[in-house]
């Protein structure tokens, strides 16, 4: 059915970010699995896509369900025998996170369960299928807010932003990206970091400086990149992030 078409999987995807990197990635002519919790809204995806004439399907990807995760790998493997591209997009912010004197511990294990430990264990199960691939490409959508330098820096603008599960998180998947490119730097599988920018969604309150769609384009070109792409690299808009 897919033939010699990319196939790509993007966690969290019924919406923001994770829906318009699925759009554009379809509009590049890659045959797009949206990974969501909730079918419902991942088949309302599905829908949206169809509506602009572009083809996806949806698989429940939960990242704090184990069972869920192999059973997508599964799928994909049985459908399509390898994976070319996967964007690590799910996460989530808490309420009750906040600075390291106040936050609650709990919300913090909640943020990096999901941001992090889930993250990892789809990047595990998926392995086997990307190593399938030409040239694999995983994206981990990170943020400046995981940047060690810049939370370090009285003249950032993301200094006085002190969520200490939330940045944690992305300075943990930062680490994921560091040591799986150096241990997969023989292979044609590149790993990078992508920070989108401030964008207006959900998770950001609807705050931010750019669009859904503006976010996107950044994670799709890495997505995208071809036979030259660098590995283990930590960019955003403007260019590379102080790790």
């Amino acid at each position: 059915m897919t033939g010699c078409k990319r196939i790509a999987l993007v966690t969290g995807a019924n919406k923001g970010i994770g829906l318009e990197i699925a759009r554009q990635l379809a509009y590049s002519g890659s045959y797009v699995i949206i990974g969501a919790r909730d079918p419902g809204r991942a088949e309302a995806a599905v829908n949206d896509l169809a509506s602009q004439g572009l083809t996806a399907k949806s698989l429940r990807i939960d990242l704090n369900d184990q069972a869920s995760i192999q059973a997508a790998a599964e799928i994909i493997r049985a459908e399509h025998g390898k994976l070319d591209i996967l964007v690590n997009n799910a996460g989530i912010v808490d309420a009750e996170d906040g600075p390291p004197s106040a936050a609650s511990p709990d919300a913090a294990r909640r943020v990096m369960d999901t941001n992090f430990i889930g993250t990892l264990a789809v990047t595990q199960a998926m392995l086997p299928l990307l190593r399938q691939s030409a040239a694999a490409r995983i994206i981990n959508l990170s943020s400046s807010l995981g940047s060690l330098a810049l939370n370090g820096d009285p003249t950032s603008p993301y200094y006085s932003a002190r969520l200490i599960g939330y940045n944690a998180s992305k300075a943990a998947l930062n680490m994921l990206t560091v040591q799986l490119a150096e241990e997969l730097r023989d292979t044609p599988i590149v790993v990078n970091s992508v920070s989108p920018g401030y964008v207006k969604t959900d998770l950001t309150g609807h705050n931010g400086f750019m669009t859904a769609e503006e976010g996107a384009a950044l994670p799709v070109k890495y997505a995208l990149l071809g036979e030259d792409a660098v590995s283990g690299r930590f960019v955003e808009p403007n260019g590379e992030t102080p790790w």
